[in-house]
């Protein structure tokens, strides 16, 4: 307006209100990276040993809620004296087993304090020296773990050697077919397989909405090197795109050579 009124002015909107849980939910994320950013750099001693004392914290947590709800379970197992006479060694074994799995929330916390404790500690110096995470330091973890726990928990017969290794000796198998059946179904798809390069390289060109037409015309990684002009307009590729894509290429030693 003009005159004796003036100009009306319209302020612009006021931003949103900031949702508190995202902003917690990031900061949260962002420490936890920092953390591990800095327990990388630690020793490995170091790492090892706040590894386990974190793992261990939270199993106990597990240990005891579990505990909790098997309490009355535990209390109707039967609790013969050591020296019980008559008592079939095999038998005493198998109730000690049972008290193991169904113990209070004390018993229950510790047990898992030691499995899961044990498991990350192991695991956490086979990566640190092998440089990699795979199936023997996942076994050997569960083997270390499986022991332990047979240790603690005092089950099996009298003789405890012998029974931490077998115990150990069956965590590990578990583990690693457990293991194994992750990999399986983790792999991805074939046809993912056979896109991963064009994938990287649309990706770091800024230009992963047009991967659909690369799978549409069949242009796999085995034909970038072959890739033209004509062969990105033919898949409905725009001028644009075109151009940075046969730039990267040509740029890019390996495939030239290729």
């Amino acid at each position: 307006m003009k005159g004796n009124q003036g100009a009306m002015v319209l302020a612009p909107p006021s931003p949103p209100p900031a949702n508190p849980v995202a902003q917690l939910q990031t900061r949260i994320k962002e420490l936890e990276t920092g953390f591990r950013a800095w327990l990388a750099k630690q020793p490995t001693a170091v790492e090892a040993a706040i590894v386990t004392a974190t793992s261990a914290a939270q199993g106990a947590f597990i240990g005891a809620l579990m505990g909790s709800l098997t309490s009355d379970a535990s209390s109707a197992l039967p609790t013969p004296p050591p020296n019980a006479p008559g008592l079939n060694p095999q038998a005493m074994a198998s109730l000690k087993q049972a008290q193991a799995f169904a113990g209070g929330p004390l018993v229950q916390a510790r047990n898992f304090a030691v499995m899961t404790g044990t498991n990350a500690g192991i695991s956490c110096v086979m990566k640190r020296i092998r440089g990699v995470e795979d199936m023997q330091g996942s076994m050997a973890a569960a083997f270390g773990s499986g022991a332990m726990f047979s240790l603690v928990s005092g089950m099996g017969g009298p003789n405890q050697a012998l029974n931490a290794v077998t115990s150990g000796l069956f965590f590990a198998l578990v583990q690693g077919g457990l293991f194994k059946i992750g990999e399986k179904f983790s792999q991805p798809p074939v046809d993912d397989v056979l896109y991963s390069g064009t994938k990287r390289m649309l990706t770091n060109l800024g230009l992963q909405n047009y991967e659909k037409n690369f799978k549409k015309g069949l242009l796999s990684d085995a034909t970038l090197p072959l890739l033209t002009d004509s062969a990105l307009r033919d898949v409905n590729i725009p001028p644009g795109p075109r151009l940075l894509i046969l730039d990267h290429i040509q740029r890019n030693p390996e495939l030239v050579k290729r």
